[in-house]
C-alpha cells in the first residue's frame, strides 16, 4: 500500500516538474528569437526552420509513445485529416504571429495575448459547446475585457497582437478537440504538414545566399534547435495535463505569459502607467479564473 502511495506521489511530483518546465521554456521562448534576429536572422527563416526540424523531433515522439499504427489510422480518414489542416493553419498562424511580434519588440502585447487565452477558451466553450460558465468565469471574462479596452486605449489601436495570438491559439484548441487522436499523433501530423513549406523555403534561402544555416555552428546550431523548442514543451505538456488536477494547470498556466511580460519590461519596451493598470485587470481576471479552477477541483474531490 505505501509503495503504491509513494508512487502516485513521486508521478504527481513529476508531473508538476513537468509542467513548471513547459512553461518555463514557453516563458523564455521570446530569448531565443531575439538571438536569432541579433545573429541577422529574418521571421519568415526562424519560421521555416521551426516548420522543418519539428516534424523529426515530433515524429521521434511518436516512435517513443509507439502511436505508429495511430498515426497510420489517421491517414486513412480523410475528415480526420481536414480538421489537422485546419488546426495546422492556426497553430501556424500563432506561431508567426508570435515570431514577428516578439522580434518586433511587442513581447508585452503577446504576453497579454496567452494571458487572455485560457478566459477566451472557456467563452469558447460557453459559446459553442454549452459548457457551463461559473459565475467566477464570468467575472474573470469580464476583468479580462476591460483590460483589453484600456489597453487599446493605451496603445492608440486593438491590441492586434493579443486579439490575434489568443484567437489562433483558441481556434487551435478547438479544432484539436474534434480530432480522436493523442496529442503526439495529431502533433506530427501538423508538423509534417508545415515540413514541406518549410523545406521549400530554407532550400530557397541556400539557392539565392541568404540562408543563415551552414554559416557557421552557432547560427546552425540554433536554428536546428528549433525543433525541440517547439516540440518539447508542447510533449511535457500533454504528458503533465493528463495528470495534473484542473485547478493546477488553471495556475501553471499564467507562468509563461508572465515571465514573457517580465522579458518583455527587460528590454525595455514602453510600459506607461495605463498598460499598468490594464495588466492590473487581466491579473484580476487571472486570478479569478485560477480560484474558480481551484474551487470546482475541490467541489469534485468528495465525489472522487
Amino acid at each position: 500500500m505505501s509503495a503504491s502511495v509513494n508512487e502516485t506521489e513521486a508521478e504527481s511530483r513529476s508531473a508538476y516538474a513537468a509542467g513548471v518546465g513547459c512553461y518555463v521554456l514557453w516563458g523564455f521562448l521570446p530569448l531565443y528569437f531575439h538571438l536569432l534576429s541579433n545573429l541577422g536572422v529574418s521571421s519568415w527563416e526562424m519560421i521555416a526552420h521551426r516548420s522543418l526540424w519539428s516534424v523529426l523531433w515530433a515524429g521521434g515522439l511518436v516512435l517513443i509513445a509507439r502511436q505508429g499504427g495511430q498515426v497510420a489510422a489517421v491517414l486513412r480518414q480523410p475528415k480526420t485529416l481536414g480538421v489537422l489542416a485546419l488546426s495546422t493553419l492556426a497553430i501556424f498562424s500563432n506561431w508567426t504571429i508570435y515570431v514577428f511580434a516578439v522580434n518586433a519588440g511587442h513581447v508585452i502585447e503577446a504576453s497579454l495575448g496567452y494571458y487572455i487565452n485560457p478566459l477566451m477558451n472557456m467563452a469558447a466553450g460557453a459559446l459553442l459547446f454549452r459548457e457551463r460558465m461559473s459565475t467566477e468565469g464570468k467575472i474573470a471574462i469580464g476583468f479580462a475585457a476591460v483590460g483589453v479596452a484600456i489597453q487599446t486605449i493605451a496603445l492608440g489601436h486593438l491590441p492586434i497582437v493579443s486579439l490575434g495570438l489568443a484567437l489562433t491559439f483558441c481556434a487551435y484548441a478547438i479544432l484539436r478537440k474534434q480530432v480522436k487522436a493523442d496529442a503526439q499523433t495529431g502533433l506530427f501530423v501538423e508538423c509534417a504538414y508545415l515540413a514541406l513549406p518549410g523545406l521549400f523555403y530554407v532550400l530557397h534561402l541556400q539557392s539565392t545566399g541568404q540562408s543563415h544555416f551552414g554559416a557557421g555552428a552557432g547560427v546552425t546550431g540554433l536554428l536546428a534547435l528549433a525543433g525541440p523548442a517547439t516540440v518539447v514543451p508542447l510533449a511535457l505538456f500533454a504528458w503533465s495535463a493528463r495528470r495534473l488536477p484542473l485547478s493546477a494547470v488553471g495556475f501553471l498556466q499564467f507562468i509563461a505569459p508572465t515571465l514573457q511580460f517580465l522579458l518583455g519590461v527587460a528590454f525595455g519596451e514602453p510600459f506607461t502607467p495605463l498598460r499598468a493598470l490594464s495588466f492590473v485587470f487581466i491579473w484580476l481576471g487571472v486570478a479569478t479564473f485560477a480560484y474558480g479552477a481551484w474551487k470546482k477541483t475541490r467541489a469534485l474531490a468528495p465525489a472522487a
